[in-house]
């Protein structure tokens, strides 16, 4: 069982940066590829982000890349969203999840374990 938190959201300009935090616990959180994802009002959920179990492959979608970079914290029980250059576009509920399937595999199914969420608003 893998329980997962994120926090770091927020209100910014478009333009400034947020990180996002995810923190989990459960024994084998170590093995698990790490998501995040978001879901903006009237919209479906969608992939942002992925980092693989020891944080040596990521995949990003091509809205974000270039912009965020997903990482793993020292700790390994951690996993950071940080969000550059940000745009009105990317106001959405943040999710992060962990899935056993590799990072190239960006659908929610493939995701096990979800956490509640993390507001992030950017104003224009």
């Amino acid at each position: 069982q893998v329980q997962l938190v994120e926090s770091g959201g927020g209100l910014v300009q478009a333009g400034g940066s947020l990180r996002l935090t995810c923190a989990a616990s459960g024994r084998t959180f170590n093995s698990y590829t790490i998501g995040w994802f978001r879901q903006a009002p009237g919209k479906e959920r969608e992939f942002v982000a992925a980092i693989s179990w020891n944080g040596g492959s990521t995949n990003y979608a091509g809205s974000v890349k270039g912009r965020f970079t997903i990482s793993r914290g020292n700790a390994k029980n951690t996993v950071y969203l940080q969000m550059n250059s940000l745009k009105p576009e990317d106001t959405a509920a943040y999710y992060c999840a962990a899935s056993r399937s590799s990072v190239w595999i960006t659908t929610q199914g493939a995701y096990d374990y979800w956490g509640q969420g993390t507001q992030v608003t950017v104003s224009s």
